[in-house]
């Protein structure tokens, strides 16, 4: 039989609970712990994370590693003078977690709670955090050289990230459908079907003719490289030539004033030239069978001038010499041989038989 709990026992019970709870330090509901929440064991560690936007993450929300309950959050707040949130996490002890640990907010389901990812850095691999037992839940224990995250230790920001909310999933979706290019895909069909059409060979020709560009540029590649090399450093030198090519610019500068000045006469000139060109042309093919004839008619002699050979030459030299030859002068006595004399006579004098005076006699 169920006896009546009395009005003086019922307030001494709930005296006795308020003592309790007062003398154990309790702030509030959500220092209790949750049902199901994770095992913080005998030796829990403390560990800060930076994040630019916390969402509406909530203390006694979980900490996670590869979806593995490890630890809890214990507050989120910002701190004095500070822009980025802080959370402030309790992590199993017995969970070694590698110094670059990063840190993502997640959620559960479409409509779930938040909760705290923690895991390795890219260097580490997939695998996060190292279980109770020495090994990692995914199979990947910490570097060995990044260390281990310690008590007290705190994620930057540059290591925390958080997966887009719902809201700004709809979101952009609604800006899709409604302001972006969904409407314009059919125009796009359309317009790309009408270019097409009919026009099969054309762009299957195209799609070849760039395949193979594309091959001989890939197997050009060296040379392609060679050449982009090789102007960096013409440029490189053209840099270092700078003040002396300034020199030259200026000094070319007077030059093309007077080309400038002289563009008409310069035009007029090329189209004479070409004028020219084109009689010449003309002149040419007109009087080709000539030429032709000319150059076949004149091959016989000029094949018995190269025969002669040295001999040409030498009977050039005897002709200059005509009618007394070098040879006859050791036959010649005295210094008289081929003299030339200037004589000059009296004006009235008669010459026998007469003589052409010299210009200006």
């Amino acid at each position: 039989m169920t006896r009546p709990v009395t009005a003086p026992l019922r307030v001494a019970c709930l005296a006795l609970v308020s003592a309790a709870l007062g003398g154990c330090g309790f702030s509030g509901v959500q220092e209790l712990p949750l049902p199901g929440g994770a095992d913080l064991g005998d030796h829990p560690y403390t560990v800060r994370a930076r994040f630019a936007n916390v969402l509406n993450l909530v203390p006694q929300s979980a900490v996670k590693v590869n979806d593995v309950a490890v630890g809890r959050v214990v507050s989120v707040a910002l701190p004095r003078g500070g822009w980025t949130a802080e959370v402030t996490m309790k992590v199993n002890g017995d969970v070694r977690l590698p110094a670059n640990a990063y840190a993502e907010l997640r959620q559960s389901s479409l409509l779930g709670e938040k909760f705290v990812q923690l895991s390795a850095g890219p260097e580490n691999g997939p695998g996060g955090a190292a279980a109770p037992g020495g090994v990692p839940p995914g199979g990947a224990a910490p570097s060995a050289g990044a260390g281990t995250l310690a008590d007290g230790a705190v994620i930057p920001a540059s290591r925390t990230n958080r997966n887009p909310e719902v809201e700004e999933v709809f979101g952009a979706l609604s800006m899709l459908l409604n302001g972006g290019g969904i409407a314009q895909l059919r125009t796009i069909t359309v317009e790309l079907n009408r270019a097409l059409g009919g026009n099969e060979p054309e762009v299957r020709s195209l799609l070849e003719r760039a395949r193979k560009l594309v091959g001989d540029l890939d197997a050009n590649r060296k040379g392609i490289t060679d050449a982009i090399d090789g102007l960096n450093r013409l440029s490189g030198t053209l840099r270092g030539r700078g003040e002396q090519i300034g020199v030259a610019l200026d000094d070319i500068r007077p030059g093309l004033a007077v080309l400038e000045e002289q563009r008409g006469a310069l035009v007029r000139m090329l189209t004479s030239l070409d004028g020219l060109s084109r009689v010449a042309v003309g002149t040419v093919r007109r009087s080709k069978d000539d030429l032709i004839a000319d150059l076949t008619a004149l091959e016989p002699t000029l094949r018995k001038l190269s025969d002669a050979g040295r001999d040409l030459p030498d009977a050039l030299q005897v002709l200059l010499t005509y009618p007394f030859t070098d040879a006859v002068l050791p036959a010649v006595k005295g210094d008289y041989l081929n003299v030339y004399l200037q004589v000059t006579a009296r004006p009235g004098t008669q010459v026998v038989p007469p003589i052409t005076p010299l210009q200006g006699d």
